[in-house]
């Protein structure tokens, strides 16, 4: 039976075992489990307790008054269930059914004891000016099954505008960016393209982009050698840059942090090229007959084999996405990952909160219910999830970090508290303040 069961929900069962045993009860009761629910209570559940002002010790007194009567001096190890108790348990079951949930939820338990006609459960809390109807109708919403939804809360229409401001705080961009400037001088030109830009990169051998370059055929010189004079690829606008190398540029900084790097470099400018698949630079691959997918493939081999730890949970974010048949990594995905990688500060932090990835996983799957996209289709990130990278990014470069850590993104989901992220964690009993000071606590020990 409790294979069904969420960890939070077995817990609770332990939990009234634990309060029979206590109370030197003969059989473990519906008020138990309801001792158990307002000692763990969290989130939703928590705020119903505290609107009547009701605590575990108030409670407890007038669980223990009513049971008085049905207590023993035998030694138990294990206090075994009394029929009410198995009765409520059938009751849970089908409630999950009625709700369309596969596991039992902890609030489902509750909404069971606050159904219970058979116990004083409902008697104890009226005493108390506890609203059980209430209660049962806001609790029946949350843990109701959401149909199939194709839309994703967090889906913006707008299209996401970077900027060229963390390029040109990076030290080997601006040498790169002076280096192409000086070649743009020399041929008289007035804006700075992929080519040059390229070209500057091919002219460090030292680099290990140019080292991976080098193995595809590309070479400064036979890269010079074939660059067009002319560049109408690359004009659909006027700017300092041509439009087309300030997106490729643009995009780096995005691909710098999809990455799990704080730190810009010429593999993120190749990987966005390779990407936009526009512009003099790749024009020249083409006319070279670069494998862009083979290239694509060494760039990418050296960075994954380092195994960043925020490439490992954005992995993992869109293997979450993909579970509930969506395209889509949003807030709630980065959360997952970050507790799907099962270590890390972000990981000890959520853990020490009680976040169990099980209980996690049901709460956004009730939230977002399921989509229908198909899974080779490219992933995209959405408004907030991109914000979240962002200020993850400058976290890690406050904090002196060439990498992205897990409690670089943690922190940053906090700072977004209307993000689906926070929704399920606030769901939990879990608040931002709370994630920070854990954080906190974790980097300071």
């Amino acid at each position: 039976m409790f294979e069904k069961f969420t960890e939070n929900a077995i817990n609770l069962i332990y939990e009234s075992q634990k309060e029979a045993k206590l109370m030197q009860n003969v059989y473990v009761q519906p008020e138990h489990l309801l001792l158990a629910i307002i000692k763990n209570a969290k989130g939703i559940p928590l705020r119903f307790f505290k609107t009547s002002h009701l605590t575990y010790e108030t409670l407890k007194g007038a669980v223990e008054d009513k049971l008085k009567f049905e207590k023993t001096t035998k030694e138990q190890q294990t206090v075994p269930f009394s029929e009410e108790f198995k009765d409520l348990l059938k009751n849970v079951l089908d409630l999950t059914k009625k709700t369309e949930n596969r596991y039992v939820l902890s609030e489902i338990l509750f909404i069971a004891v606050l159904s219970d006609k058979r116990s004083y459960c409902v008697r104890i809390l009226e005493k108390f000016n506890f609203n059980v109807e209430q209660a049962k109708e806001i609790l029946f919403k949350l843990v109701q099954k959401k149909k199939k939804t194709v839309y994703h809360p967090e889906l913006e229409e707008e299209k996401i505008t970077y900027t060229l401001e963390d390029v040109l705080k990076e030290d080997l961009s601006l040498k790169i960016i002076k280096s192409a400037e000086e070649k743009m001088n020399k041929d008289g030109k007035e804006l700075i393209g992929t080519d040059y830009i390229l070209s500057a990169i091919l002219d460090m051998p030292d680099l290990d982009i140019s080292k991976i370059l080098m193995q595809h055929n590309v070479t400064a010189q036979n890269f010079d050698e074939l660059m067009n004079s002319s560049r109408e690829c690359e004009y659909y606008n006027k700017k300092l840059f041509t439009p087309c190398a300030k997106e490729v540029f643009e995009l780096s900084s995005q691909m710098a942090k999809e990455l799990g790097s704080s730190i810009l470099k010429p593999e993120h400018f190749i990987l966005a090229l390779l990407k936009i698949k526009k512009g003099q630079a790749w024009e020249t691959f083409k006319k070279m007959g670069v494998d862009e997918k083979a290239l694509s493939v060494d760039i990418l081999n050296p960075i994954e084999k380092q195994m960043p730890q925020a490439l490992v949970i954005l992995k993992l974010a869109k293997e979450e996405a993909r579970r509930l048949g969506r395209n889509i990594v949003g807030t709630e995905m980065i959360l997952l990952g970050i507790l799907s990688e099962g270590f890390g500060i972000g990981f000890e932090v959520l853990n020490r909160l009680g976040i169990k990835l099980k209980d996690l996983r049901l709460t956004i799957e009730n939230t977002i219910g399921y989509g229908n996209e198909y899974f080779d289709k490219e992933i995209i990130f959405t408004r907030r999830a991109k914000r979240i990278l962002e200020v993850a990014w400058q976290r890690a470069k406050k904090a002196g970090s060439q990498r992205i850590m897990s409690e670089h993104l943690l922190y940053a989901i906090t700072t977004e508290p209307l993000s689906l992220a926070m929704n399920a964690l606030e769901q939990l009993g879990v608040d931002a303040v709370e994630i920070r000071q854990g954080i906190l606590r974790e980097i300071e020990a």
